[in-house]
């Protein structure tokens, strides 16, 4: 399956904050869109992510003065992105090797959507499921 798919599926809304943000407001802004990570924008370009993982990382660094502080100072800056061509078993692999849950989508330069770590299990759950029923039907045709 391709990322396309599980767009097409899940929606492409993404939730985006700005990188002058407070940790405290980008918190609040988790817990509103019930999601685990944000990505940061500067106008149109991506700049970072931020995610739950760099909300715990800000607060042992810095303690509860890291909520008053912009999102800039502790997002993940350097992004890893995906297209929509890609298969879902890559992502699994490259999510899984950089120890990453979420990737921005890009298609033809523009923020397409956001794969989380989720999608990808589901989808795989999904993809087995499929296979498991099309062998049972095979073998209960004899």
């Amino acid at each position: 399956m391709f990322v396309a798919e599980i767009l097409k599926t899940k929606g492409n809304a993404v939730f985006s904050i700005a990188p002058d943000l407070s940790v405290a407001r980008a918190c609040a802004e988790l817990e509103e869109r019930r999601v685990g990570a944000l990505v940061v924008c500067d106008g149109e370009r991506v700049a970072g992510v931020f995610s739950e993982r760099d909300v715990v990382r800000a607060l042992a660094r810095d303690g509860a003065q890291a909520l008053d502080r912009p999102v800039s100072a502790y997002m993940t800056a350097k992004v890893i992105f995906a297209e929509p061509r890609e298969e879902m078993s890559v992502l699994m692999t490259r999510m899984t090797d950089r120890r990453i849950r979420h990737l921005p989508v890009m298609a033809e330069g523009r923020l397409a959507g956001v794969i989380s770590i989720g999608d990808v299990v589901k989808c795989q759950i999904a993809e087995h499921a499929r296979e498991a029923e099309s062998l049972k039907t095979y073998i209960a045709a004899g």
